[in-house]
């Protein structure tokens, strides 16, 4: 039967079903392991793009063979499922590069194991360059510890912990460079995946992610931001958004749906960490390299630690006043850190189990009626339970309701689509749910 009508007052509400996958992950991720990546990395004096290349203990080139070194090593220890490599290209002169530089992303991806699914690609990244308070400067000491060593060991210990686990769709982990300059590394492998048609569905960068602490000594260890962009800043839009803003779905686009799902799936698994949904792409003045992902039309967003403290952040090394300036390892909490990363660790993992979100998902304008009915392409996964559709208030950032719907590709619900947001998700039989799809007329 392809089309369920919902009668008032005969829906039921699903609650969340918990993989014990996840918390075995969530427990395998270490904070000392994290502690000795972001000192390590802060060792090699700096990292910056256009640093020494050749020595094997200072610069940038040391730095990504470490990297390198590191995550090959982490394959071998789970039977060479992550395949690492190294993405190069040249860019030229530009916004802060003098001259040509070539620019090396270190990537380390982890194959799906679903046929149904592995085409579907996760990306999870932190940038592994640093600078002082010069961002021309490629001699003085940037230590970079939390911007952005923090990130980079959050994302090597997630391959570290996950490449033992196994994922329907393919997850990479990515340690980028030139993020200082102008998200040259991101940018770089964003554009060979639209090259490449690659079907990205979801992009976490983390950056700056060392600290719970602000300038004025107070602290948040249990909450981490989480930006997520809008509609995009364009002088004309396209037919699509076009069609998301004519209907108030302007919070419904897939980088806040999967902000969203990312919040509701924290919940579930790890609700002792609060993720802080911002509808922004960024903070002010500044941006990370999930920009260069929505800039090619991938979803994608940001974590940040909750309050950013300037001394610890583009600073030379001094102290002045009393004060330490500077990014220093000693201003780094490997602790938060790694609840970060388990944060990270159950969005990946409740993701890439999940089957994909639905396709071609409409909402039924064809009379005036007090009801919604719904319609979606069928999904081709053969673990799939079904289809769960959501629904909030106009005015509310998270979703309110739910109702899980069958193996069906329609669905009258008793609810005025006049009043409500709708969303539609795929579920499969071990209980991951999709992001969510916001309905099109």
């Amino acid at each position: 039967m392809r089309k369920l009508l919902f009668l008032l007052g005969m829906w039921m509400v699903a609650a969340p079903v918990r993989s014990q996958d996840i918390p075995t992950i969530l427990a395998e991720i270490r904070p000392d392991s994290i502690q000795a990546s972001i000192q390590t990395l802060a060792n090699f004096h700096t990292r910056h793009t256009l640093s020494d290349t050749l020595s094997d203990t200072k610069g940038i080139g040391a730095a990504r063979r470490w990297i390198h070194r590191t995550l090959s090593r982490y394959s071998t220890q789970n039977g060479g499922r992550l395949q690492v490599s190294y993405h190069r290209f040249i860019q030229p002169p530009g916004r802060r590069i003098p001259q040509a530089t070539e620019i090396v992303n270190v990537v380390a991806v982890l194959p799906g194991s679903s046929p149904a699914s592995k085409d579907r690609i996760l990306v999870v990244s932190g940038h592994y360059d640093s600078i002082c308070g010069s961002q021309s400067d490629a001699e003085c000491y940037a230590p970079g510890a939390n911007d952005d060593a923090s990130g980079t060991a959050a994302v090597m210990e997630l391959a570290r912990v996950m490449s033992g686990h196994q994922f329907d769709a393919t997850i990479v982990f990515m340690a980028v460079a030139g993020e200082e300059q102008g998200l040259y590394g991101a940018y770089g492998w964003a554009e060979k995946a639209v090259r490449d048609s690659l079907d990205i569905q979801a992009m976490f960068t983390n950056d700056i992610i060392g600290s719970p602490v602000a300038a004025d000594g107070s602290s948040e260890p249990f909450r981490v931001r989480l930006f997520a962009d809008g509609i995009p800043a364009l002088k004309e839009n396209s037919v699509m958004v076009q069609a998301y803003l004519r209907t108030g779905g302007e919070n419904d686009l897939p980088s806040r749906q999967l902000a969203r799902h990312i919040v509701e799936v924290n919940q579930t698994y790890f609700p002792a960490m609060k993720v802080d949904m911002i509808y922004r792409r960024d903070r002010y003045l500044r941006g990370g390299d999930h920009i260069a992902f929505l800039d090619k039309g991938y979803a994608a967003v940001r974590f940040s630690e909750p309050n950013e403290n300037y001394a610890h952040q583009h600073q030379n090394v001094r102290m002045e006043d009393g004060v330490q300036y500077g990014d220093l390892p000693e201003f780094v909490d490997a602790d938060y850190v790694a609840r970060v990363a388990r944060v990270n660790a159950v969005a990946l993992a409740a993701t890439a189990n999940a089957p994909a979100s639905p396709t071609d998902v409409r909402m039924d304008l064809r009379g005036l009626t007090n009801t919604t009915t719904l319609r979606w392409a069928a999904n081709s996964e053969p673990d799939l339970a079904g289809y769960r559709i959501v629904w909030r208030e106009t005015t509310s950032p998270v979703w309110q309701h739910r109702t899980d719907v069958g193996l069906v590709t329609e669905a009258t619900l008793p609810y005025s689509k006049d009043n409500v947001i709708f969303g539609v998700q795929a579920v499969n039989t071990r209980g991951y749910v999709s992001p969510a799809v916001y309905p099109l007329p």
